[in-house]
């Protein structure tokens, strides 16, 4: 009986020994969380055929010019100084405004072209309809960059007014007020303006030009004007002539820049001085401050400045605050 059970303890030991063993080999057996057991069949190689794809032809064209234009009426309060040479009066009026640029840019070539056309009138009670603004403004610029805030430049401008202006007086008897002298015309005066030098234009807002070769050609086609027997001249041509021409050195600075978000200041000063006589240069300075309130209502104010001997010996000055509708492109 005894041997039995030493015969069964025997074998028990033995099938629990196999069973370990059979259990550390299935621990080798294991598959890692990383390994991929099923091994996926390559596809087979086959002969690849070549598709084309047809790609559209793009009809791409690069633009180089840029173009802005304004138009408008405003209402306008105006003053100008007594001795303002053409012609006005202390109003409310209404103006029409008209303004345009166009630049081309490309490589280092740049051509600017912008005329500036304004004119307004008003008709008080018991007085004869007067101007209070009148501008024809045309400037050409041809100019090739040296550096990036340098360039050699070349210029036309053209410079004049629409409509004649007078100076009036009251008539003895009915003590109405009429028309007593014909200051100025269209093309009387007129002045075209040829330009050659440096320009300096550091940014998009601000630019000034060195003249160094300027001639500036002044007109007065109008025989009611250039024939005045009291007076030794008008606007610097000679009694009886219509032409005048000078060389001089001519200094422009332009100024666009907007101040604020809906704030603008855009200004122009131009100083023409005549080689014969450089201690007595001629001084312009246009200036607009306008501010936006929408997108087509603005309030703007305006003011101008001359100094020339040959019209004034004083300073001439003009201001305006206008009220108005403005369309600009683009929008």
């Amino acid at each position: 009986m005894l041997k039995k059970i030493n015969l069964l303890l025997v074998v028990s030991f033995l099938l629990i020994g196999q069973v370990s063993i059979a259990q550390v080999d299935l621990k080798g057996l294991r598959a890692k969380p990383d390994t991929n057991i099923v091994e996926k069949p390559q596809a087979p190689v086959t002969n690849l055929q070549q598709l084309l794809v047809p790609i559209p032809q793009l009809d791409l064209e690069v633009n180089y010019w840029k173009h802005w234009t304004k138009f408008g009426i405003n209402m306008n309060q105006a003053s100008f100084s007594e001795n303002w040479t053409t012609g006005g009066v202390n109003s409310i009026a209404v103006g029409l405004l008209g303004w345009h640029k166009s630049e081309y840019n490309k490589d280092n070539f740049q051509y600017v072209t912008e005329i500036d056309l304004r004119y307004g009138k008003i008709r008080n009670k018991d007085q004869l309809a007067k101007k209070n603004n009148d501008r024809i403004f045309w400037d050409n610029k041809i100019a090739h960059k040296l550096s990036n805030s340098w360039a050699i430049y070349f210029s036309v401008t053209f410079e004049s007014q629409f409509d004649a202006g007078y100076k009036y007086g009251k008539e003895q008897v009915t003590n109405d007020e009429i028309i007593t002298d014909t200051t100025s015309r269209f093309m009387a005066p007129g002045y075209f303006t040829e330009s050659f030098g440096l320009e300096y234009k550091p940014d998009n807002t601000f630019s000034l030009r060195f003249g160094t070769g300027t001639a500036r050609q002044t007109l007065v086609l109008d025989e009611r004007i250039n024939q005045k027997e009291n007076e030794k001249d008008r606007f610097g041509v000679d009694l009886g002539q219509k032409f005048k021409n000078d060389l001089a050195f001519q200094l422009t600075a332009n100024l666009d820049r907007n101040l604020a978000k809906n704030l603008n200041l855009k200004a122009r000063y131009n100083l023409f001085a005549d080689y014969k006589d450089l201690s007595d240069p001629d001084h312009r300075l246009d200036a607009t401050l306008t501010a936006k309130v929408t997108n087509l209502v603005n309030v703007s104010l305006s003011g101008i400045m001359v100094y020339n001997s040959d019209e004034d010996v004083k300073v001439q000055y003009s201001q305006a605050l206008a009220l108005g509708l403005t369309y600009t492109l683009p929008r």
